[in-house]
């Protein structure tokens, strides 16, 4: 089959994605195979195709289409999370464009609103991943609040409110003012903040002396209700046991309390004690019995109930409180200072630790058995320094707050009572006999119960994604779930680790006494090539689908593996897009060049061509096994790089140009046969990294049947292997590269066929001396008994060889040339002799070290005694 001219990305990628699914390709039914399971983290229902996205899927696609290839039943389940915070985020927005506030809106009509943002909007990433080429089951597109995954959350959380490990209670959470809803400590994220420390006077009552305060949030002190010292400071020995203080500006009255939980170093050694508004401060006020005064608003904001900035955010106040302080005499300094500062990952507004009442899951027991599954690797993380930060967090962990103040998510089932107290149930049927018994009142109805106004995290529906994916909450013998989990391999990125890992596998040991994958591949972060990463904040961020519309699809995925390894950053730099279009250009011409060779059906096969296929045999079986252990190893960038050297040296670089015939000749029926079966071969091996350009040439390679398709062809098998065949070729390989580095010193012609002299050993490959002659243009290649003086000389291990000048050669400049040659080759020795007159290296570094050193010694002897022997010649 003829292919166009020149390679043309864009033409040929529709084509055959609209072909692989048409034809269903994509597409797993449970059968006799071995099954090979992945599940994609589902990207935000919010997201747009971003480098990070980029990375993960092309992974995850290499993956895929090898088990695919392998014989493996592969399948790759794509789906959406509906992302509470950032979803209603968006609709809220889309609403004031329209002039509609949340607040006008009842919880249902709100969420028609929030459906129909997600059916307009929603899943624009998974129709962008195609145009990288992901090869997903889209027939499996999950939703994380679709009605399987819902009704598969409600289950879990009833279950687990049942066994007692999901409870409800007021605790100081992390709130986020501009969402309007508790995060987990893991949507927290810390940063550097440069602010003020205000040094605040509280005076002693019945003294006419102060104490001062040190703090970072001077708005909080309408919140204080105690003032605490150390018990041993000496600087406070004067206060009597019951002194009480007056809050700067409120006048509130207030005990001042003695406890060593206060560093004496640090500060004034004083601490106010705001129990509403930080954690630590919340201990204390439970510990004391001490009064709790919420002062903010949900939305950050003072409340009335100080009387004071009511109605004001945050922010203002702390500027307003500053000049209101000093105008009082009560600020005694404010200092410069650094400190961290935690942010919602969501909204990016600071958070603010507030006494909420909400929902959690008791982490203790969860995580006892997904801890010991990745310490004890039943459960693999790659690379493996992962596990030590794992261990970390699960030994530490808190329990998760797992009720939002949201509307969109799946909204808790608990369901209070007219007279108190709460059931919890699946339904809203089986909340009402549940409300019946537990109050023993028999005509209660369906209205007289209020479900919780809060939904659950949207982790808490995404931690069940291996299991939910096959419907196995709902219904845990299913098929599916028995021949697809566990699944195989998780691409994901080390910021999620506690987010989401960690907890698919609680929820996996918990629901399937079971793991939920075997491995976990953590990618890096995709940075620029100065190192800083990727946002659209900086602008430093290409779009993904223009460096696809300019490079193609394979090309960007080639840049995206060639940079990356396991769990280290990815340098991203668009020429290695330009890089990977270059190399679908090579595989092009390459097959363009093969099928422009006629053949000539009565053609015997040379012996140069002979060689030349038993050479590429073996050095095609050395890759794919050398390729088959990185992948084991999950070294995919390394697996990648073999076979892009594969490609363009060994085959392109040597084997084409050793097989290929003279302008305007045939070649003979086996070499033929054995170049388009390499080239069949290479397009496999090279498909799951760049799908589209080799589907377009294995196709052209021979005829095949309606649904044929190289994603379901076998991965080529390595031969037997035989060592001794690539030794002695690579030989071959050296002689010629001495010999072209002849011609480029001298400035000979290439189309100049030359003359070799070689005094024959061991080391000499006779056999490939017809491979010799065509690659470096020799006009013959004879055995002599004695040195050319006047022949530039080369070594190849300890065969000397010599290309006849005659006439053709500076003697001053070889002499000079000699001379460095000998300098460097007598200091190369010299640094060999010290290590081996060392007697301890001798002795105690492994054998085969030693081998090494002395066969450089004998190497390096060798080419000084030929190096004089030339320049004695040229004397």
């Amino acid at each position: 089959m003829q292919i166009a001219d020149k390679y043309s990305p864009r033409e040929i990628e529709s084509k055959w994605y609209d072909y692989w699914t048409g034809h269903r390709l994509f597409h797993s039914e449970p059968d006799q195979r071995e099954p090979y399971t992945i599940v994609i983290p589902p990207p935000n229902v919010t997201g747009m195709l971003h480098m990070g996205h980029m990375l993960n899927n092309t992974l995850q696609d290499v993956l895929v289409r090898r088990a695919r290839m392998s014989g493996r039943n592969a399948c790759w389940v794509p789906g959406m999370d509906h992302a509470s915070i950032a979803t209603e985020a968006k609709v809220v927005a889309m609403l004031r464009e329209r002039g509609i506030e949340k607040s006008q809106l009842t919880r249902e009509e709100f969420l028609r609103y929030a459906w129909e943002w997600k059916e307009k909007y929603g899943g624009v990433i998974l129709k962008q991943l195609r145009r990288l080429g992901a090869s997903c089951d889209w027939e499996r597109t999950c939703f994380t609040m679709d009605e399987t995954r819902t009704e598969s959350v409600i289950r879990v959380f009833c279950d687990l409110y049942d066994k007692g490990k999901i409870y409800r209670g007021v605790r100081m959470v992390n709130w986020d003012p501009a969402a309007q809803t508790a995060l987990s400590d893991e949507e927290v994220v810390f940063k550097e903040s440069h602010g003020k420390l205000y040094y605040l006077r509280y005076k002693v009552e019945g003294t006419d002396r102060t104490i001062v305060v040190a703090t970072t949030r001077p708005e909080t002190i309408l919140g204080d209700t105690a003032l605490c010292v150390n018990p041993g400071d000496p600087r406070y020995a004067w206060l009597p046991a019951d002194a009480r203080v007056v809050v700067p500006l409120v006048g509130r009255s207030i005990p001042v309390i003695r406890d060593e939980y206060v560093d004496i170093e640090f500060g004034t050694g004083a601490l106010k004690v705001t129990p509403a508004h930080d954690v630590n401060d919340y201990m204390l006020g439970e510990k004391y019995g001490l009064e709790t005064i919420d002062i903010f608003n949900d939305d950050g904001t003072i409340n009335d109930k100080v009387g004071m900035y009511a109605g004001q955010d945050r922010f203002d106040v702390r500027r307003q409180i500053e000049k209101d302080l000093a105008g009082a005499g009560l600020l005694e300094k404010t200092e410069e200072y650094t400190n961290n500062v935690g942010y919602s990952e969501r909204t990016g507004v600071a958070i603010e630790p507030k006494l909420s009442m909400q929902w959690f899951l008791s982490m203790g027991e969860l995580a006892g058995p997904a801890t010991k599954a990745v310490m004890e690797d039943a459960i693999r993380f790659v690379p493996e320094k992962y596990k030590n930060t794992y261990r970390h967090w699960m030994e530490n962990i808190k329990d998760w707050c797992i009720s939002r103040q949201l509307w969109w998510g799946q909204r808790i089932p608990a369901y209070y009572l007219p007279k108190g107290g709460f059931v919890v149930a699946p339904t809203a049927e089986e909340a009402l006999e549940k409300a019946r018994a537990k109050t023993g009142d028999a005509s209660l109805k369906a209205d007289d119960l209020r479900q919780d106004e809060d939904v659950l995290d949207t982790w808490f529906s995404s931690w069940l994604w291996p299991i939910s994916v096959f419907d196995g909450i709902r219904n845990p013998g299913n098929r599916e779930i028995r021949y697809y989990y566990p699944t195989d391999d998780l691409v994901t990125g080390p910021d999620i680790i506690f987010f989401w890992v960690a907890r698919m596998i609680m929820a996996g040991y918990e629901y399937r006494q079971e793991k939920p994958f075997e491995n976990v591949y953590f990618t890096g972060i995709v940075r620029d090539k100065i190192g800083r990463k990727m946002s659209k904040q900086l602008g430093n961020s290409p779009d993904p689908l223009d460096l696809i519309a300019r490079y193609g699809a394979d090309g960007v995925r080639m840049a995206m593996l060639i940079s990356s390894s396991a769990g280290n950053d990815v340098m991203f730099d668009e020429a290695l897009c330009e890089q990977g279009r270059n190399f679908g250009n090579k595989i092009w011409n390459a097959y363009r060049l093969v099928n422009g060779w006629t053949t000539d059906a009565a053609a015997a096969q040379s012996e140069n061509d002979r060689l030349a296929v038993e050479w590429f045999d073996q050095a095609m079986g050395r890759s794919l096994r050398q390729i088959a252990e990185d992948f084991r190893s999950y070294r995919i960038s390394e697996a990648f790089k073999e076979a892009y050297r594969l490609f363009w040296d060994d085959f392109s670089g040597l084997y084409l140009e050793t097989v290929k015939p003279a302008y305007g000749q045939p070649t003979d029926p086996r070499t033929m046969e054995a170049t388009k079966g390499y080239f069949d071969a290479l397009m496999r091996l090279l498909h799951p990294f760049m799908p589209f350009v080799t589907e377009e040439i294995w196709q052209a390679l021979a005829p095949r049947a309606e649904g044929e398709s190289i994603c379901v062809a076998p991965m080529p098998e390595p031969c037997a292997e035989r060592p001794e065949t690539l030794a002695r070729f690579e030989l071959a390989k050296e002689v010629v590269s001495a010999v072209r580095n002849i011609r480029n010193q001298k400035n000979l012609p290439q189309k100049e066929a030359l003359a070799l002299h070689v005094i024959a050993d061991g080391n000499y490959p006779a056999e490939y001396a017809p491979v010799m002659r065509k690659l470096a243009n020799l006009s013959a290649i004879e055995t002599v008994a004695e040195k050319d003086p006047a022949a530039a000389a080369f070594l190849v291990k300890t065969t000397q060889y010599f290309v006849p000048m005659e006439g053709r050669i500076d003697a001053e400049a070889e002499r000079a040339k000699l001379r460095r040659d000998l300098e460097y080759y007598e200091g190369f020795l010299a640094s060999v002799m010290k290590k081996l007159s060392n007697e301890r290296f001798v002795q105690s570094a492994p054998e085969k070290v030693v081998a090494n050193e002395r066969a450089k010694q004998a190497d390096a002897e060798a080419k000084i005694a030929a190096i004089r022997e030339q320049l004695e010649a040229l004397a």
